[in-house]
């Protein structure tokens, strides 16, 4: 019996002793099953032509932001996120073609900085079930719910946070303030367009003149005279910086402003507007964004300020950074979930049934992610491709842009039941 047992001894400590000496085997197998293996995405950004003032910073902030997460978060789920970047130069030609390469080449989402790329490219995607993740979000890019998704909430919602917000903190009139707007001719513009025509009687407001103008207007002298002539309240911009500055200027040497209240979309009211436009010209302008400062105190600042003055210096203080940086992190986030929801092996494939996966066990699964307190947590709620759904107010105050309200939650607005809506 007591022979027995020492031969029980003996074999349990034989079979620890193997145990610990496989360790290292195993460790290694486990590390060699992710090592050479990526998970590839594309992204696609505006880094040069009419919007660059924007899409510069944003292409870096992306690109960082991937960097911080293979080197220090070791990637996504254990793999390398490895990212085919493309500029389209703000050119709806080439965006098609860039997102018609990451089908190729077997990118499993793409990512645009901008709702005008995502909207000349969202057919060809919607029609191959490719996902898409646009920054900058219009809801015609949205509504209804197909493969595109918005980061954030849509230039629709702005004007509503920013209209609620006039009138409950500045009109002071009888009756209704009557409102002009002034936007870009693409889905920058069109989605603040679109959100007025469907609830402007309902929020109080009359909206006496709407005026288009694109990208690279040099003059809206013409526009602002009309609009002038018109006895405006408030005037309501849904633009990028650089054609917003030019109106600005125009406005001020018109004598239309300081007087009328005005408002930006969140596509306009970043430190490019304030550097190509001058603090003085943009002094109290107020406008809708959807991130935190540059400073705020909350747990993703200190990282990606560390990252941009090691990398791109020049972009601190630009809130479109802000708003890449957490796409990027979003990005790897829905990369996580789909490893482990769906299996590398499904992924690794890159075609649709990988796309598929990615949407339905990635993205669809995005429930309270925080990108460090950046912007809203990022939740999807079916039939609502907005990932995450709140804004703030802010104003231009002695060149800093300096938020005026709490956060705001935009609800859903289902303009696909509205008449002329995309039209």
């Amino acid at each position: 019996m007591k022979r027995n047992k020492g031969l029980l001894v003996v074999a349990v400590v034989l079979c620890m002793a193997l145990l610990v000496a496989a360790l290292p085997v195993l460790s290694a197998c486990s590390s060699e099953s992710t090592e050479g293996k990526t998970l590839k995405v594309g992204m696609s950004t505006p880094s040069t032509g009419k919007a660059a003032e924007k899409g510069a910073p944003m292409g870096h902030a992306n690109l960082d932001a991937i960097q911080y997460i293979n080197d220090e978060l070791g990637g996504a789920a254990g793999y390398q996120i490895e990212v085919v970047w493309l500029d389209n130069a703000y050119d709806a030609s080439k965006v098609v073609t860039n997102v018609k390469k990451f089908m190729d080449d077997g990118c499993l989402l793409f990512t645009t900085a901008s709702s005008a790329m995502m909207s000349a490219t969202m057919e060809i995607a919607n029609r191959a079930e490719f996902p898409g993740i646009a920054s900058f979000n219009a809801p015609i890019l949205h509504r209804p719910p197909q493969h595109i998704y918005g980061q954030m909430p849509d230039y629709g919602d702005d004007w509503v946070a920013f209209t609620k917000y006039y009138m409950e903190n500045i009109w002071e009139g009888s009756g209704k303030p009557r409102m002009a707007l002034h936007l870009l001719n693409n889905s920058t513009g069109y989605g603040a367009r679109d959100a007025a025509q469907a609830i402007a009687d309902d929020l109080g407001v009359e909206i006496i003149s709407i005026d288009e103008h694109k990208a690279d207007t040099t003059s809206e002298m013409v526009s602002l005279t009309r609009i002038k002539a018109e006895n405006p309240d408030v005037l309501y911009i849904s633009s990028t910086p650089a054609p917003t500055a030019v109106i600005m200027k125009n406005a001020v040497d018109l004598g239309l402003f300081p007087g009328v209240t005005i408002g930006l979309g969140h596509a306009g009211i970043t430190k490019a507007l304030v550097d190509i436009a001058g603090a003085d010209i943009v002094e109290g302008v107020y406008g809708v964004f959807p991130t935190v400062n540059w400073g705020d105190n909350v747990p993703g600042m200190a990282k990606m300020t560390e990252y941009v003055r090691n990398l791109h210096p020049k972009d601190e203080g630009n809130m479109d950074y802000i708003t890449s940086w957490a796409q990027s992190l979003i990005v790897a986030e829905v990369l996580r979930l789909a490893v482990e929801n769906a299996g590398y092996d499904v992924l690794a494939k890159g075609d649709v049934e990988s796309w598929r996966a990615v949407e339905t066990q990635g993205i669809q699964k995005l429930k309270n992610y925080d990108v460090g307190g950046l912007h809203g947590p990022v939740t999807y709620v079916p039939g609502d491709n907005r990932l995450a759904k709140s804004v703030r107010v802010f104003q231009i105050q002695d060149g800093n842009i300096n938020p005026v309200t709490d956060w705001i939650d935009a609800d859903v607005i289902k303009y696909e039941q509205y008449d002329g809506f995309g039209k």
